[in-house]
């Protein structure tokens, strides 16, 4: 009896503290259920697909319940809306796409994302739609057009297949560029539900049974903490740079600070300001569709640019210049099937209007310089006028010119005090004559 008063003593404490870390496993455990929440408010481009990458990783180490990225986008890169459905797809956590806050949309590039997601939801006010391929801004045409059409007609089907969603509705989008309200979205099955923000998503989410890698998931996100996540520096960098105004516009400064720093050795600030810049807009390039033809048209306009400095072209240097910066800011950008990627026209004109009065700037003090009269050494001395000082027997003549006292020749005879103008210089002696003042002197 007492053997067993003591087991039972000694076995409390044990089962007590058993008791106590599950009970705190289980309580963490609910405390830490988490939803994750991106923000994307920006066109489809390389620093966004990094972004959206990068998250849905953070997501599944952090095991979140599921991953919501709030979308508002104009459409972009079809490079790197691929990446983005890419990643969706492989997912190891649910991932929610919603259109939101009202006022927002899903357009070209959207479009696709949106129907790619496990859930796809929209907030009110907000439409979707219009995936029509576009190059430069501008409609494809010809036999291309109808190829790039169809293969993104089959691209949009699929994934709509994929996820259970109207596929003849992403077809239509593609081709006929239809767009839909939020309302029309849900009643046509294009998105799962409609929610007027992230508080009023989460509930109508909860339960959703969903297929992730194949394999059916539960989402379960009641009481789940709701963090919202950042975009690093780097990403935010690359989104910037990756705009086509903010490209080209680094690689006008950069060749401008280049310039001015190559016009004036020593100058430092134009030049360090001028090769970042350039850098800034050589990485920019590595993520957008360039037509290297325009690189290159742009980096000779700066060859001939430089060589106006060291060749006397009297302009034509500049003038040829001129012409291949603006051929080369027309062509910097090629096609791109969901297009939105060019140098905005009321980027380009004002940008090259910019450089273009800088180089003539500079070009009218180059050419101002070669013309002036030069005003040191001999050369400086022509037609300056000066006094005889100095007579000598020998025929030497001393002259005060510009300051100075000159050996001087003259085939005039000339007496002390004479008034003289020089005409010329033979060695060290300068070719003199009597100054021809006028009645009034």
């Amino acid at each position: 009896m007492n053997g067993t008063c003591v087991y039972t003593s000694r076995a409390f404490p044990a089962c007590f503290i058993l008791v106590f870390l599950c009970t705190l496993f289980s309580t963490s455990y609910a405390l830490g259920k988490t939803v994750r929440v991106a923000t994307v408010d920006s066109s489809i481009n390389p620093g966004v697909a990094l972004f959206i990458e990068r998250t849905i990783k953070d997501a599944h180490v952090a095991d979140d319940e599921c991953l919501v990225i709030q979308l508002d986008t104009p459409g972009g890169l079809a490079d790197s809306m691929r990446s983005i459905v890419k990643s969706i797809m492989e997912s190891d956590v649910p991932v929610v796409v919603y259109v939101a806050p009202s006022g927002a949309r899903a357009a070209s590039a959207g479009v696709i994302i949106t129907i790619a997601a496990h859930v796809a939801a929209m907030a009110p006010g907000t439409n979707i739609g219009a995936a029509h391929p576009v190059a430069m801004g501008k409609e494809i045409e010809g036999a291309m057009a109808k190829k790039v059409e169809n293969d993104m007609v089959a691209y949009a089907r699929s994934i709509a297949d994929e996820r259970g969603r109207n596929a003849d509705w992403a077809e239509k989008a593609v081709r006929e560029s239809v767009s839909i309200t939020a309302d029309e979205a849900l009643k046509n099955k294009v998105v799962d539900l409609v929610a007027g923000n992230i508080e009023e998503l989460l509930p109508k989410i909860n339960g959703r049974t969903v297929l992730v890698k194949g394999k059916q998931r539960v989402i379960d996100v009641a009481g789940a903490t709701v963090t919202y996540e950042e975009e690093s520096l780097r990403e935010k960098i690359l989104r910037t740079i990756a705009n086509p105004n903010i490209a080209y516009i680094l690689m006008m400064l950069g060749m401008v600070g280049l310039y001015f720093e190559l016009a004036n050795p020593g100058a430092v600030f134009p030049g360090i300001v001028g090769a970042i810049s350039l850098i800034l807009s050589f990485y920019a390039f590595q993520t957008l569709p360039v037509n290297y033809a325009g690189v290159l048209l742009i980096i000779l306009g700066l060859i001939l640019f430089i060589l106006e400095i060291k060749i006397a072209s009297y302009g034509m240097l500049t003038i040829g210049g001129l012409t291949c910066l603006v051929l080369g800011s027309m062509f910097l950008f090629h096609s791109d099937s969901l297009g939105l990627v060019r140098v905005s026209w009321q980027v380009l004109v004002p940008t090259v209007a910019v450089v273009t009065l800088f180089f003539t700037v500079v070009l009218g003090l180059i050419v101002k310089a070669m013309l002036h009269k030069p005003t040191t050494g001999l050369e400086g001395l022509l037609g300056e006028e000066g006094q005889v000082t100095q007579l000598a027997d020998s025929g030497e003549i001393k002259v005060f010119v510009h300051g100075e006292t000159w050996n001087a020749e003259s085939d005039e005879r000339l007496e002390l005090g004479d008034r003289i103008r020089v005409v010329g210089k033979k060695q060290f002696f300068l070719q003199v004559k009597k100054a021809v003042r006028s009645q009034g002197d």
